[in-house]
């Protein structure tokens, strides 16, 4: 190839990015400017993404005083860090059984685990919704939580991932006379952080941005996660506030970006190297 060809390969590869970026940007870009404008210039007539006249401290002061943002942001890091938590203890085990021990029914439990990634949380709702209800644990954090503290999705990743492991380094561990237990705990789990890095992106993402399952089991504003305490925020403004709701939303919106920017490059690893052995 030509250094003329390869430059405008590269020039067209990067103009269909651009694009690209810019097509995913662009509902972003559009909140970011909602709230910063007051209501009379987001329904004029002229659409512009750069206020006339600023209206941050408005509209940011109103979504952390009509509701209790604080405490749904505090929520909603409370409700991930226990699902995430208890996601990993019980994934990290499971796939090491399943990737590196012998034992009668492996594939069969591996097929389960298969069949059990086409089950969506819609299928299961109600039959854990009257358990949780005939417990008396709705409107708590566990009733938010119980749901998703078994991720076959996160068994099968980190399946991949150590089946990617030499058996090499697991025998020595062995003959150094470690249990299993004190394998998965200091051999495994050390080399095994960018899978749950990349794990840990996916559970929090989706668990943050959950509004099927609180609608169901919360009922008070004080227990709401983030995107149902949007909702909440929406009626008390009576739905035609959007500076103020684009403001809230920018809020619940910024500990995720924060998040994924700071484990980006494990993000990215944990990703190729649970891909590289099927």
């Amino acid at each position: 190839m030509t250094p003329q060809a390869w430059t405008l390969a590269r020039a067209l590869r990067l103009a269909i990015l651009s694009v690209g970026a810019l097509v995913f940007l662009a509902p972003y870009v559009w909140m970011l400017s909602t709230a910063m404008k007051p209501r009379e210039e987001i329904f004029s007539s002229s659409l512009t993404l750069i206020p006339e006249r600023l209206a941050v401290v408005e509209n940011f002061s109103k979504a952390f005083t009509r509701v209790p943002m604080l405490q749904l942001l505090m929520n909603g890091v409370i409700v991930c860090t226990i699902i995430l938590v208890v996601q990993v203890l019980v994934a990290l085990p499971c796939a090491y059984a399943l990737a590196k021990l012998r034992f009668p029914g492996a594939r069969t439990l591996i097929a389960a685990i298969m069949l059990g990634l086409l089950v969506p949380i819609h299928a299961t709702a109600l039959p854990i919704y009257v358990a949780l209800s005939g417990a008396g644990v709705l409107n708590t954090y566990f009733a938010l939580a119980a749901p998703f503290m078994i991720s076959v999705f996160a068994i099968f990743l980190f399946l991949q991932f150590f089946r990617a492991m030499p058996d090499d380094l697991i025998n020595a561990a062995r003959l150094d006379g470690m249990s299993e237990l004190g394998i998965v705990l200091r051999v495994i789990v050390p080399n095994a952080w960018p899978a749950i890095t990349a794990f840990s992106i996916f559970s929090v993402v989706a668990h943050w941005n959950d509004l099927f399952w609180p609608q169901i089991v919360v009922t008070e504003t004080a227990m709401a996660p983030p995107p149902l305490g949007l909702i909440f925020f929406r009626a008390a403004e009576a739905g035609d506030d959007y500076g103020a709701l684009m403001a809230a939303t920018v809020v619940v919106t910024v500990p995720l970006l924060a998040a994924f920017l700071l484990a980006q490059r494990r993000f990215i690893e944990g990703i190729t190297l649970t891909g590289l052995k099927g």
